[in-house]
Formats: structure tokens, C-alpha cells, sequence
């Protein structure tokens, strides 16, 4: 992965970590606070929020030489995490709001069990895509560490470790994956829409 002269070397693990998270809620802690010196970072109410500078740091330090290998064999696993990435959405979407538009309020368990059920299949098919992920990216096997994680921390009642933005959720693991990806391949998020859903058309028939 090509290095960054413009960044000094000890900041580039937290300018990464910044960037995947896409915001730090909360008072800057100690790793922010030279990146928020340094130009990398602001801090905005009660947030602190990667700059631009920070970002295109990040996106040189982690996208893979272009027409190699590797390349190749991370778009392949790239397509086929994104049809599940939909039904992550999906799935979130449902835990948040009832059908009919209002929001959940969790008192029909059977609903509430439906959408578990859901999370399940999800669960059970990002887990091959992960491994495939983690022979070819390295350092990506957090992930999977991460979901399963935050999917035992739901299973035990914390009922926010499913999609709450305040700690790392099962959504919120999954979002830092799903940049990752984009960084890696240099894909911008209006690319990674348009063929998230042909993938999905294509999946569906």
C-alpha cells in the first residue's frame, strides 16, 4: 500500500481509525488531540470529525496497487459483500420501524423475533465473505471479531449494540467494513451504490 510523506507516521494508525469510524463522539481523547493539532481533525460540538486532509491520508494509505492481484481478489469479495450489505440496512431499518412507517417500541416480541431471525441469515452469510475478505486484506479479520461481538452484547439484552452510532455495534462495525472496502478499491460511494444495486437486481432475478 503506497505510504504518506505529507503525514507524520505516528499519527497514520488514529487518522485511519478516524476516517473508517467516520466521527468520534465525545470530547477528543488523547489519540485525537494531535490530529486535531495537526490539521487531521476537528473537533465540532460533541464530535470530532476527520478533515479532508485526513481522508485523502487515509485513502493513500490503504487502497491496494490498482490492476493487481490483490486488487482483483478484494473486488471479488467487495461484490459479494454487497448484496448482504443491503440486507444489513434492511434489517436495521426493521429494528428501528415497525411496516407501517412508526417507530419500533419493542413491546411485540414476535416482531422483535422476526428481525433477529433476519439478523441471523445476515450473520451467517457475511462469515464466508469475511473469511475470503481476511486471506487477501490483512488486519480484516477484526471484523468478523466485531460482529460476533456486538451480536452476543444484543443477544444479552443491549439492545444498542445492534445499530446505536454511540458504541461499536453490530452496525457500526459493519459501516467501518463497508469504508474499508471503498478505501482499499478506491470506489466512491455513488459507484458503490449504483452497483450495490444491479448486484441486488441481479441477485433477486
Amino acid at each position: 500500500m503506497a505510504g504518506s510523506d505529507a503525514v507524520d507516521e505516528t499519527l497514520t494508525e488514529a487518522v485511519v481509525d478516524l476516517v473508517l469510524r467516520g466521527m468520534w463522539r465525545g470530547a477528543p481523547e488523547s489519540e485525537h488531540r494531535p490530529l486535531v493539532d495537526a490539521g487531521l481533525a476537528m473537533a465540532k460540538g460533541p464530535m470530532v470529525l476527520p478533515t479532508e486532509r485526513a481522508k485523502a491520508t487515509a485513502a493513500q494509505l490503504l487502497r491496494v496497487p490498482a490492476g493487481s492481484e490483490q486488487e482483483e481478489r478484494i473486488t471479488a469479495v467487495y461484490e459479494a459483500f454487497l448484496p448482504v450489505n443491503r440486507k444489513i440496512r434492511e434489517v436495521c431499518t426493521a429494528w428501528q420501524c415497525r411496516p407501517d412507517g412508526s417507530a419500533n417500541d419493542h413491546t411485540d416480541s414476535v416482531y422483535d423475533a422476526e428481525v433477529r431471525e433476519s439478523l441471523e441469515d445476515v450473520h451467517e452469510a457475511i462469515q464466508p465473505v469475511l473469511r475470503r475478505l481476511e486471506r487477501v486484506l490483512a488486519g480484516s479479520g477484526r471484523y468478523m471479531t466485531g460482529l460476533d461481538e456486538a451480536l452476543d452484547r444484543f443477544d444479552d439484552g443491549a439492545v444498542e449494540w445492534l445499530a446505536s452510532p454511540l458504541c461499536d455495534s453490530y452496525h457500526t462495525v459493519w459501516m467501518r467494513l463497508h469504508q474499508e472496502l471503498l478505501l482499499v478499491l478506491g470506489i466512491s460511494r455513488a459507484q458503490d451504490e449504483v452497483l450495490e444495486e444491479e448486484l441486488v437486481r441481479r441477485s433477486r432475478g
